[in-house]
């Protein structure tokens, strides 16, 4: 959904939403956000409270839900709305005063939430309830900042490292190292060695981009993000952006063009023993960390190469994503409640207690634990270190390696009340070059002028609305 939706929707008809309303309440009562004294970890808490876009999809799920249930007591009743965010829904049940009581979200739509005054700000529930902010990484929190409030505490983390096939980088005489990023000319070369057939004959794709999707990796690489660093200007028309998405593209163009490349991966079973990597018709690709999980379990004896994704001067590079916790407007009488279980779910003995529930599942199934990677960088170490197999075999040792070393070099873009039309702006800008409707610089340019006339027209109703 685009954020011009967001805006509208919720000016429109929850106008009465503020922020200061929003902060108002008695949580120690079981009521919500004013003063940090009124969110008392001990308290007792009664009522009922939905909980929109979290489900209970694995042990990792289930465990933490369980720990949060018993935090709250026998008085909290619980109940959800799951599967993915339905972003209209939740807006439509703010502006209508029948919010959820927590609702579960990507951490880059809460910028838009947070300035149209659909959440309210954690400052007294993480004081009150003693979240430690402190453990959370960097650039997590960051994407859940804005304003100067914190708007929603972070929970799973995401990173990409780069997944080569090992046999057909041998056969071709390479190594995971041409294809990890870090020297453009040698993944073109390894592209143009690995790729069998073209167009639509395609039968092997050499090196996968993963456009439009990655460009923030692939022009970080390059020394340039897409955002300047307080959110408020767009940089998608700059030269070393320019730059990598001709690069990027230029990599599907050497196979027949994008069109051939998406219709040939498109029809790979990715989830299953089919994928492109076990069926050796994929040479190498920067991809997300959670497939290392899908590909141990269903083709543990595929070849693979792994390694981090890797910057122009060799440096591990990952551009994080994730989700977090945020509290509705209008639920004053659950925010108490909702902290808690906020405060329980992302806690470090939380964590644990989910990834030793993993750990023992996979061993009763002889699968191996490949990690978990949360918000919580305490939470992190600690399950490396106490839970995480010192004998894994490989290539899996060096995908667990990889996964952890992105971690620790990820980077995110700020919290903005334009976050939606930003990223929908720069994503059609590198569609319409896949496309072949323009060339990268004359489509960039226009993004720039979508994205920065949605950035500027939502700062500045949030900056009129602090005066």
């Amino acid at each position: 959904m685009r954020s011009a939706t967001v805006r509208t929707s919720v000016l429109a008809t929850a106008t009465c939403l503020t922020l200061a309303a929003c902060a108002q309440g008695t949580a120690g009562e079981g009521g919500g956000g004013g003063d940090a004294a009124e969110f008392d970890p001990e308290a007792e808490l009664s009522g009922e409270m939905s909980i929109m876009g979290f489900g209970l999809s694995d042990e990792i799920a289930e465990v933490r839900y369980a720990k949060a249930q018993e935090a709250l007591g026998d008085g909290v009743e619980l109940s959800l709305v799951e599967g993915d965010l339905d972003i209209q829904q939740f807006l439509s049940s703010v502006a209508a005063g029948d919010p959820p009581g927590l609702v579960y979200a990507n951490r880059d739509q809460i910028g838009t939430f947070a300035s149209r005054g659909a959440i309210v700000p954690l400052d007294a529930c993480i004081e009150g309830e003693r979240i430690d902010t402190s453990v959370f990484r960097e650039p997590s929190l960051n994407q859940v900042t804005f304003g100067g409030s914190v708007y929603g505490v972070p929970e799973f983390n995401q990173v990409q490292i780069t997944m080569a096939n090992a046999s057909l980088l041998d056969a071709a005489g390479l190594t995971v190292e041409d294809v990890n990023g870090s020297d453009w000319e040698a993944v073109t070369a390894a592209t143009t060695a690995l790729t069998q057939g073209n167009g639509g004959s395609l039968s092997v794709i050499g090196f996968d981009s993963k456009l439009p999707e990655f460009l923030p990796l692939w022009a970080r690489s390059n020394g340039v993000d897409l955002l300047s660093e307080d959110g408020r200007t767009a940089q998608l028309d700059d030269p070393a952006v320019i730059e990598a998405l001709e690069f990027a593209v230029g990599v599907y163009d050497a196979q027949g063009g994008f069109g051939a490349v998406k219709a040939y991966r498109d029809a790979a079973d990715f989830f299953g023993e089919g994928n492109q990597f076990a069926t050796n018709v994929l040479g190498a690709m920067p991809m997300e960390n959670w497939y290392v999980n899908v590909l141990n379990e269903v083709s543990a004896d595929a070849t693979m190469a792994f390694d981090t994704f890797r910057s122009k001067d060799g440096e591990p590079l990952a551009f994080a994503g994730g989700s977090a916790w945020a509290i509705p407007a209008g639920t004053e009488d659950t925010q108490g409640a909702a902290c808690r279980f906020i405060r329980t779910m992302t806690a470090t003995d939380t964590w644990m207690a989910a990834a030793e529930e993993r750990v023992a599942l996979r061993a009763e199934q002889g699968r191996l634990f490949t990690g978990l990677l949360t918000g919580n960088a305490e939470a992190d170490e600690r399950i490396r270190s106490e839970l995480m197999t010192e004998e894994a075999p490989e290539p899996w040792a060096s995908a667990i390696e990889a996964i952890y070393e992105a971690n620790e070099a990820s980077f995110t873009y700020p919290a903005n009340p334009a976050d939606a039309e930003f990223k929908t702006a720069w994503q059609d800008g590198v569609n319409r070059v896949l496309n072949g409707q323009a060339s990268a610089a004359d489509s960039m340019a226009q993004a720039q002028e979508e994205a920065q006339a949605a950035l500027d027209e939502a700062w500045s109703e949030w900056d009129a609305e602090q005066e």
